[in-house]
């Protein structure tokens, strides 16, 4: 299949599908799109043209995922952007090397403890602190991409900059996605700050219909400032300046300086890989927990015969307790290593056969007790449940060099703190650490600490065989995100599922509580067995944004989930 085919079925899949609101789970019965060279599969159809182009043109995957990001920020601006934060794992074909990025936002060097509470040290309700420049952490997406580019990028930086650009001032149509959110954000304060209301609303306060066309001259200004001058002007020039002073002028404010931006640095930390089957399943590693929460409910799992189960109520009974056990440990051990001492043997074999063995196949356990792993000096916390809310992109993508990028990127809630500057959002990252510090007279590893990264879920992954990369995959849905990557991960190795058909399996979500049934789909005909085994289940949307690429037979295959309006493309 040539580019210009495969580009020409996404703008038909994008008008397709456009008319799905963002609760709709039923498949469009896609196909997976295969092809022979190199692939971007995104969430958005003009962020994956912008990143194929590149990728045409010469580029490898971190070139392409510059050009991705740039665009998703202006398309699809409720979910991520240079005002937020971002995990990528990048797979090195040249050296045979998987290097995982830290892109996360940090909490300003003064915060304390008490960050969220009120004056009695009560902690504060959610929305109060979303809204506002107190929720926001210091950005580290553009750093991150700028750090990753000058590493393996081929391209001119500002070369991937000018699509967005260019878009920008010419001015896009608002997808279906865009405006509903926008409707649904309306409820929830986005009209409460300029520029925020102006962009996002029209002048009789009525919420931007998808159609409508939006221009962004402010951001494609600061794309030219940062496409001449990299990354600086953001973190220690006049945009800097607008973010400080941005965050410290509106309702509820912040105390994010100069100095925390200017102090800001990726980390490059290692990768959390684990055995399942005949397959390594690597992902990023601690401040987020997606790869260690993943790599525990593979192992838990790695016991039963899944892959003779297939989709059935039994397997799906085994993936609620394995998830429940991995829930429970994440929420009392995992957070910014730099700051918090955590086990080192979480998964440690004997722990986990020990752990595995509280499945009974046979009937529900209650509320899952975080277990305890062979470091006794880790051994001081109180289980934080502070959940993520939905919001988060991902895309995966393939160059014809065999470099592989996975990454997942956001502003955490959709469109996070409302706090907008210089034609782009600033993230509420910060509120995904827990509000109270302690409980029963110990900390919480979660805590806000001054520099600290709040605890994640976002699951970047790539998955190997035999040494050699076979599946990139991740998703949005806030601290679902782990459910959707690993199941995924499980129909995709376990059941053999053709790559399009896995991602658009309905969803069972467990995270220690209730179980959740994606509505309107096929997952729902497994409530009564679920609660005759003792399962407490609630019917709801499960939103996922599942972008994934296959490698298998010499050919790349491509999938988006059909529960949005992202689309795989490639040549």
């Amino acid at each position: 299949m040539r580019i210009h085919q495969i580009l020409l079925f996404a703008s038909l899949t994008f008008s397709a599908s456009s008319h799905a609101d963002s609760t709709q789970s039923q498949s469009t019965k896609r196909p997976t799109i295969i092809t022979d060279n190199a692939m971007v599969a995104a969430a958005n159809p003009l962020a994956v043209k912008a990143g194929v182009d590149v990728l045409a043109a010469g580029g490898t995957a971190a070139d392409a995922a510059v050009a991705v990001q740039m665009m998703l920020n202006l398309v699809e601006p409720q979910s991520s952007g240079i005002g937020g934060g971002a995990f990528m794992l990048y797979w090195d074909a040249t050296a045979k090397e998987l290097r995982t990025f830290d892109g996360r936002e940090k909490a300003p060097a003064s915060a304390t403890p008490a960050y969220f509470q009120n004056a009695n040290g009560e902690p504060l309700k959610f929305w109060d602190a979303v809204v506002g420049g107190r929720s926001v952490g210091v950005p580290g997406t553009l750093k991150l991409l700028e750090h990753v580019h000058k590493k393996y990028g081929n391209q001119q930086w500002m070369d991937l900059l000018e699509p967005t650009i260019a878009t920008a001032r010419q001015g896009f149509k608002v997808s279906p996605r865009l405006a509903s959110s926008i409707k649904s954000a309306q409820e929830r304060k986005l009209d409460l700050f300029e520029p925020a209301k102006s962009y996002f609303f029209n002048k009789d306060g009525t919420p931007l219909k998808a159609g409508s066309y939006l221009t962004n001259d402010d951001f494609a200004r600061a794309l030219r400032h940062i496409g001449r001058l990299g990354s600086a002007p953001f973190y220690t020039g006049k945009i800097a300046e607008d973010i400080a002073q941005a965050v410290k002028t509106n309702t509820n404010p912040g105390e994010l300086t100069l100095d925390d931006l200017a102090g800001y640095e990726v980390i490059e930390r290692q990768p959390v890989c684990a055995p399942y089957r005949s397959y390594s399943v690597c992902g990023m590693g601690p401040p987020t927990s997606g790869g260690l929460t993943m790599a525990q409910i593979l192992s838990l799992l790695s016991n039963h015969d899944l892959p003779a189960m297939g989709p059935s109520v039994n397997a799906w009974h085994l993936f609620i307790e394995a998830a429940k056990l991995a829930y429970a440990d994440r929420g009392m051990y995992m957070a910014d290593t730099d700051f918090v001492k955590m086990p080192t043997g979480l998964l440690d074999k004997a722990y986990m056969m020990q752990r595995a063995a509280l499945i009974d196949p046979t009937v529900a356990m209650p509320k899952a007790e975080a277990g305890i792993p062979p470091d006794e000096s880790a051994y001081k916390f109180s289980p934080d449940l502070q959940p993520e809310r939905v919001g988060t992109s991902h895309f995966s993508i393939v160059d014809q060099f065999g470099n592989i990028v996975s990454m997942t990127t956001t502003i955490e809630t959709g469109f996070g703190s409302r706090v907008m500057t210089n034609g782009f959002l600033l993230n509420n990252e910060l509120t995904d650490f827990s509000f109270t510090d302690m409980k029963d007279g110990k900390p919480i590893a979660n805590r806000v600490e001054g520099g600290k990264r709040p605890r994640s879920s976002m699951s970047p992954t790539i998955v190997f065989k035999d040494g050699a990369p076979v599946l990139a995959i991740g998703s949005p849905g806030g601290s679902r995100i782990i459910n959707y990557v690993t199941q995924k991960v499980i129909a995709i190795l376990d059941w053999e599922m053709d790559l399009q058909q896995a991602l658009d399996l309905p969803h069972v979500v467990n995270r220690n509580g209730n179980t959740d049934l994606e509505e309107r789909t096929a997952a729902t005909d497994y409530q009564q067995a679920l609660e005759e085994l003792g399962h407490t289940v609630k019917v709801r949307p499960l939103n996922s944004g599942l972008h994934a690429i296959a490698i298998k037979d010499g050919k790349l295959h491509g999938a988006a989930d059909s529960r949005r309006e992202g689309i795989a493309a490639g040549f």
